[in-house]
């Protein structure tokens, strides 16, 4: 390990190693570190993404495909399913081959790796660099750099310690709890959705069919919705009900940013990433893709920094406004449409479903499940009509 580096990126989920996989293309000499001993264990979240975006990065390897997927089903409080029509086609991943797989991509391109490595406090200097202190396998370490660039994920401390404000509520963190289980009656062609109050308030439950007789069941809901719930107990009812007798792998639980991204997520010497910059669709939980994408133009950003020999928060904004322009305002619909959307009762929900179900399958669009949502409640058109 060096003592003096160009860039130091925190975090080496998907959004991390891509992050330091562009910098160092820019001929940079950038500091990866990741708090666990092993990348990518423990899977901290689903593992859909959808295949066009997915080849922006890397090409779709079996090794870490565990499925491939084409159509999806939602499911009304009552049961019954609403079968979309097919999608543009799309992967359940193996995240722990997966986000190794960045990570040594990421250092076949140069960028220096150190695991069992957490972040603990930063130091700033007067010649306008930072030193970034560290605990590595039981003894502290420093090392000096001009740009941090932060994917700790939603528990991120590196925002608050350069002054960002990261807080998120309650009612926008979902808990998330995720079991892998095997069971004969696991359907591997369809990536199912379930809505309604019994089963994920103020969220969704979802199967995600991986290898065969084996699929990712898990759920999402508000934190403000489970005072007279627990994750545990709502996804082993489920369970109980669809796959009885199921036998559980392994089992994941975390915590999602539903919100918009974050207002500032660029400081003088930083640029936050992934989750720790809330980069997350806050209609689906989804974010691996938006990550890798906030990752990419946070390390191009920053490599053209370190070689323009400025590093304040002013040569960052180029990264917020790419984010913005390619990802983000969409996020802030889908912020709105979100809450929405939890507003429905089950009875509506149900409603809805029998409405689209009554239209051709090649009509069944996700667009068209939620403009006949909306004609249903027609006093929530006011609000979300500059959205479309």
């Amino acid at each position: 390990m060096s003592e003096h580096y160009d860039i130091i990126v925190v975090g080496a989920g998907p959004s991390g190693s891509t992050a330091a996989r562009f910098a160092v293309e820019g001929g940079t000499k950038v500091l990866l570190i990741e708090r666990k001993r092993d990348i990518g264990i423990p899977v901290r979240c689903a593992e859909g993404v959808s295949e066009k975006p997915l080849r922006e990065f890397i090409e779709p390897q079996s090794s870490f495909i565990r499925n491939y997927i084409s159509r999806v089903r939602l499911f009304a409080p009552n049961d019954i399913p609403v079968v979309l029509t097919p999608l543009n086609s799309g992967y359940i991943l193996d995240r722990r081959v997966f986000d190794r797989k960045l990570a040594e991509i990421a250092a076949e391109k140069g960028a220096e790796i150190i695991t069992s490595c957490t972040a603990i406090e930063i130091e700033k200097q007067s010649d306008g660099t930072v030193d970034l202190l560290m605990f590595h396998r039981g003894r502290e370490i420093k090392a000096n750099c001009k740009i941090i660039i932060g994917a700790d994920g939603v528990e991120s401390r590196v925002g608050r310690w350069f002054g960002l404000e990261t807080v998120t509520t309650i009612h926008n963190t979902e808990g998330a709890l995720e079991y892998v289980i095997t069971h004969p009656n696991i359907n591997r062609k369809f990536c199912d959705f379930y809505f309604g109050a019994e089963i994920a308030p103020g969220g969704y439950l979802w199967v995600f069919p991986g290898e065969e007789n084996t699929a990712s069941v898990g759920l999402g809901c508000a934190g403000d919705k489970l005072v007279r719930n627990s994750l545990r107990n709502l996804l082993n009812k489920f369970i109980d009900r669809k796959y009885p007798g199921a036998k559980i792998i392994s089992e994941v639980a975390g915590g999602i940013p539903v919100q918009a991204t974050l207002k500032e997520i660029i400081a003088d010497n930083l640029m936050l990433v992934g989750d720790a910059a809330r980069q997350v669709n806050p209609m689906t939980g989804a974010g691996i893709i938006n990550g890798m994408i906030g990752g990419k133009i946070a390390g191009e950003t920053a490599s053209n920094a370190i070689n323009n020999g400025s590093w304040k928060r002013e040569d960052f904004v180029g990264y917020q406004e790419k984010w913005h322009k390619r990802i983000g305002t969409d996020h802030q619909k889908f912020f709105k449409m979100k809450e929405v959307i939890n507003r429905f009762s089950d009875n509506s929900l149900n409603k809805i479903a029998d409405t689209i179900n009554s239209l051709p399958e090649d009509e069944r669009t996700l667009r068209k499940v939620f403009m006949t949502a909306l004609f249903k409640h027609p006093t929530l058109l006011g609000e979300l009509r500059h959205l479309f």
